[in-house]
């Protein structure tokens, strides 16, 4: 256990782990080459004299970097992170479906497909025919909520959609 009273191999450490948070970010490994450094410094200044003290030294060392510095230190080294919509029902709602199984009448469920998927689908209590099209209203962990397109407004949908 010579290698663990080698203030040079807590030191080499110790620059090791300080680069490697280059490559692996987080503000984590930084603090444990941090903690490496205590050591090499405690060895080389014969307050550390046993394997068992030094290993002790650099656990709580490093924890107590992790937990007294690393907040403090975030906030000079803000990461890339963009808010996205978190709330992604709004994002369906009001798109237009292909309902591909009968919905209801009742609470029947039946399948309509959105953005690439069949996904189980509820009406508002009457019966959409597959091949008709439905609108969504809301979501249910995972089944959509939909209500009828009028036949009427879907044709109209179709020529408004049509170039000239």
């Amino acid at each position: 256990m010579n290698i663990l009273l080698n203030p040079l191999y807590w030191a080499i450490a110790a620059a090791a782990l300080m680069v490697a948070e280059v490559i692996i970010p987080g503000g984590i490994v930084f603090f444990l080459g941090g903690g490496c450094l205590i050591v090499a410094a405690s060895i080389w200044a014969g307050l550390v004299s046993t394997w068992v003290g030094a290993m002790t030294l650099f656990f709580i060392s490093s924890l107590l970097l992790i937990f007294g510095l690393r907040s403090m230190f975030s906030r000079f080294a803000e990461g890339d992170f963009s808010r996205a919509n978190t709330v992604e029902i709004l994002d369906e709602i009001d798109h237009e479906v292909a309902v591909t199984e009968t919905i209801g009448p009742g609470q029947q469920a039946g399948k309509v497909y959105f953005r690439g998927t069949h996904w189980k689908a509820l009406g508002g209590g009457e019966m959409i025919a597959a091949g008709s099209k439905a609108r969504i209203v809301s979501r249910e962990t995972t089944a959509l909520i939909v209500e009828a397109i009028p036949v009427a407004q879907e044709s109209m949908d179709e020529n408004q959609a049509k170039p000239v």
